[in-house]
C-alpha cells in the first residue's frame, strides 16, 4: 500500500506595500587623505519601510550627511549593502545607479543648489529631461509642481530674483516631479527663517502623507518632533532608534 504523498503549498509572497523599500546591512565607510583614515560609517544597519517619515539626527561630524549619501548611492561605500527596492544599489554600474536616482530618487539640499542660468521652471523640469519625458510634458508637470509648493508668480524667475525661501520652494519642487518613491532631505530647513521653516515643515508634511518616503537628516527637534521614527546617529553608529516623543524627553 503507498501513502499519497502531499506537497506542499508555495508560501505566498509578502505584500509589496509591506515589504521595506530600503534594507542597510553593516554599511562602511571611510574617507583617506594621505595616511589620515577617518571612519565616517561603521556599521550602519537600517530598514526604511515604505511611506515612512524619518528623521535623522546626531553632533555635526558624526556621519549623518554621510549616512544619506552613502544609502541613496551618491557616495560609494566600502563595505555592506543597500538594498533599494531589493536591488543592491552599490553593486550596480555607476550609469545604472545615477538612472536607478533619476528615477526612484528626489533630493532636497540646504544650499539648494539650484542652476543659476536657470528660471524656476527649467529648474523643476530639469529631472524629467533627464530621464527622458517628452518637453512638453517636463513643461506642463513643471509649472503644476511650482503652482503646488505656492510659486504661481514664479515660473520665470532666476534664483538670484527669489528669496531663500523661495528658492527652497523651488528645490522641493525639483525633488518631488518625478514622484520618487524616496525624497531625501539634507538639513532643508536650515538656511530659512522660521516662518519660512515652518512652512517648509507643513510641505513636507504633505509630502509623506501622500504616500512618498521621507528621510530627513536635521539638527531641528521640530521637525524631528513631527516624524514618525527618529534615529540618532553617533560616531558613525546608530546610537538610538525609535519614536520622536521618546528621544527627544
Amino acid at each position: 500500500m503507498t501513502s499519497a504523498v502531499t506537497e506542499a503549498s508555495p508560501r505566498p509572497e509578502p505584500d509589496a506595500a509591506e515589504q521595506p523599500i530600503l534594507v542597510a546591512t553593516g554599511v562602511c565607510k571611510t574617507y583617506r587623505t594621505g595616511s589620515v583614515a577617518v571612519e565616517a560609517l561603521r556599521g550602519i544597519d537600517l530598514t526604511i519601510r515604505r511611506g515612512e517619515f524619518l528623521a535623522v539626527m546626531g553632533p555635526s561630524g558624526n556621519g549623518k550627511t554621510t549616512m544619506l549619501n552613502c544609502l541613496s548611492g551618491l557616495d560609494d561605500i566600502d563595505g555592506g549593502t543597500v538594498l533599494v527596492d531589493g536591488e543592491d544599489i552599490h553593486a550596480m554600474s555607476d550609469k545604472r545607479r545615477t538612472e536607478h536616482r533619476a528615477h526612484r530618487m528626489g533630493f532636497i539640499f540646504q544650499s539648494f543648489n539650484l542652476i543659476p542660468v536657470f528660471t524656476a521652471e527649467e529648474n523643476v523640469e530639469l529631472p524629467l529631461l533627464l530621464i527622458g519625458a517628452a518637453a512638453r510634458d517636463s513643461r506642463r508637470r513643471a509649472r503644476a509642481m511650482l503652482d503646488r509648493v505656492g510659486l504661481a508668480d514664479r515660473h520665470h524667475h532666476r534664483p538670484t530674483e527669489l528669496s531663500g525661501g523661495e528658492q527652497q520652494r523651488v528645490a522641493v519642487a525639483r525633488a518631488l516631479v518625478s514622484e520618487p518613491a524616496i525624497v531625501w532631505g539634507d538639513e532643508p530647513t536650515g538656511n530659512l527663517d522660521s516662518t519660512n521653516a515652518a512652512e517648509m515643515l507643513e510641505l513636507l508634511g504633505e509630502v509623506n502623507r501622500s504616500g512618498q518616503t521621507l528621510v530627513v537628516v536635521t539638527h531641528d527637534a521640530t521637525i524631528a518632533s513631527r516624524a514618525e521614527r527618529l534615529v540618532r546617529v553617533t560616531d558613525g553608529r546608530v546610537t538610538a532608534d525609535g519614536r520622536p516623543a521618546d528621544l527627544l524627553a
